[in-house]
């Protein structure tokens, strides 16, 4: 059995993220997204609020589960038994950032890596950005899944309303 796993921080997942996991899905007997536990990363959603809206939006993809980690993606991999990562490319910069990773986790791991090139229709979009043009009042409706677009705009009220 073929398996890969799809890391992130996913703050908040986006349909950019959501075409690599499918597509993923489409090439593989298994797919884990795994979410990352970084304690020093402020995010926007708590790790339960990110893997529930994961879970949700993936579950229309049979073969694929949503679980969270922490420490070192290839050691997680080997404890699932794993043999693949799937990064999505949107430009040269991209490549740059995730070679020397993939080089590693080679190293360390013989955990490979699969680069997919991101649909042209997301090639612009990222969570960061997502979250910027939205607390300026920007419509990215477009570029998140309803549920989670739903749950960024509750969250960016609740933000401005403690201010």
């Amino acid at each position: 059995m073929s398996t890969a796993c799809c890391p992130g921080s996913f703050d908040p997942v986006t349909l950019g993220h959501l075409d690599i996991v499918s597509r993923a899905a489409s090439l593989f007997d298994q797919v884990s997204v795994a979410v990352l536990v970084n304690e020093s990363k402020r995010s926007l959603f708590g790790l339960e609020e990110r893997l529930a809206m994961l879970r949700e939006v993936t579950a229309d993809l049979p073969n694929v589960t949503v679980d969270a980690f922490d420490g070192l993606l290839v050691d997680f991999c080997a404890d699932r038994g794993i043999g693949a990562i799937v990064k999505g490319l949107r430009s040269g910069p991209d490549l740059d950032y995730e070679m020397p990773m993939a080089r590693m986790n080679v190293g360390l791991r013989h955990v490979e890596t699969v680069f997919v090139p991101t649909a042209a229709a997301w090639s612009h979009v990222s969570s960061s950005l997502v979250k910027e043009v939205a607390s300026l009042g920007g419509d990215v409706s477009g570029m998140l899944p309803s549920p989670v677009h739903a749950a960024l705009v509750q969250r960016l009220a609740e933000r401005r309303s403690d201010t």
